[in-house]
């Protein structure tokens, strides 16, 4: 099959290969995937950098987690009508070496749930990573029905589906957009209100659109850069639940205040959510596709002979929206 893969940590261009390697045999619990779309996130490219020093102790890696295709083959245990279904595949490269950046991938039957019906192969590349975390962020505290949810980067690609979660449930969401286009992508997934974060003091500027109301609940995609102005808005026993710090990667807390606030911070990464969280978000993923879909955003979609420049454009973090590779035809 032909696949992308890195034998050293480095840059995209630099180490990322293309070429032939076997095509994998599924086992026992396993199917096999035939890819039509890779899904390409920040924690591909980080792992792809060396964030996980020991990622090559046992030789070279496949990446990306994130993908959708139609199963060729299934393994002892598994129902052979699977073959033929169209499906989402998610947790491909966590935990193992091989992912999504090839023409064929072999995993658990339950990583691979059913596309559903009428969405095509480059959204069910994004379920995985962008959707199951906004699922979880919303959710994890909670029915968020007449909650006042904030989501910082509301038009990035996490946030986009937290303020479809959110407001579909029935929560107020306030997300923040420091331009018009990404305003009016967030108004279009279900904000009510919108605040501009690269103003300085925009916490008080939520409190203005809420009339006073204090935020119950955070969806934060910079933890440590964000959380002066989040304290100046969310109520006493309010949730941050937080999937990402890449400005402050090491931020420090104001203990004693949020701790007098009563405050729950709630660190989220898809890969190690219990597993009733993963099932829930995937039927829920079901159920909102069928009840008029979710919006998606897909920015930029790369051949996988380009998965360099694919991996490049996420490091550069200025793309609004998922980056997708495309791998062959449905």
């Amino acid at each position: 099959m032909k696949a992308v893969w890195f034998e050293a940590f480095g840059q995209p261009a630099k180490v990322l290969q293309v070429g032939e390697k076997p095509t994998p045999e599924p086992g026992p619990g396993e199917v096999r995937v035939r890819l039509i779309t890779s899904g390409v996130n920040p924690s591909d490219v980080k792992k792809r950098a060396g964030a996980f020093p020991h990622l090559l102790d046992n030789g070279y890696v496949i990446p990306h987690s994130d993908g959708a295709g139609v199963i060729d083959a299934v393994g002892r245990g598994v129902d052979g009508s699977r073959v033929g279904e169209r499906v989402w595949v998610y947790q491909a490269q966590h935990g193992r070496r091989f992912g999504t950046a090839a023409e064929y991938v072999v995993v658990e039957a339950r990583r691979a749930p059913a596309l559903p019906d009428g969405v095509g192969f480059e959204a069910g590349a994004v379920y995985g990573i962008p959707v199951m975390t906004a699922h979880r962020c919303v959710f994890v505290e909670g029915d968020p029905a007449g909650k006042v949810i904030l989501v910082t980067g509301g038009a990035g690609r996490v946030g986009l589906y937290a303020i479809q979660w959110a407001s579909r449930a029935g929560a107020t969401v306030v997300a923040t957009a420091s331009n018009p286009a990404d305003d009016a992508a967030c108004r279009q997934a279900g904000a009510a209100h919108i605040v501009n974060h690269r103003e300085a003091g925009w916490g008080a500027r939520v409190l203005e659109t809420t009339g006073g109301h204090k935020v119950d609940q955070v969806v934060e995609v910079e933890f440590g850069a964000n959380l002066p102005e989040v304290l100046e808005c969310i109520r006493i026993g309010g949730a941050i639940c937080t999937y990402s710090s890449s400005q402050d990667m090491t931020p420090t807390l104001p203990f004693y205040r949020m701790m007098f606030m009563d405050l729950t911070v709630r660190m989220v990464i898809v890969y190690e959510m219990p597993e009733a969280a993963k099932q829930q978000a995937i039927s829920d993923i079901a159920r909102i596709e069928a009840e008029g879909g979710l919006t998606h955003r897909i920015a930029e979609t790369y051949a996988l002979e380009d998965c360099a420049k694919a991996q490049a454009a996420i490091e550069a973090g200025d793309r609004r929206g998922a980056v997708v590779l495309k791998i062959q035809e449905a």
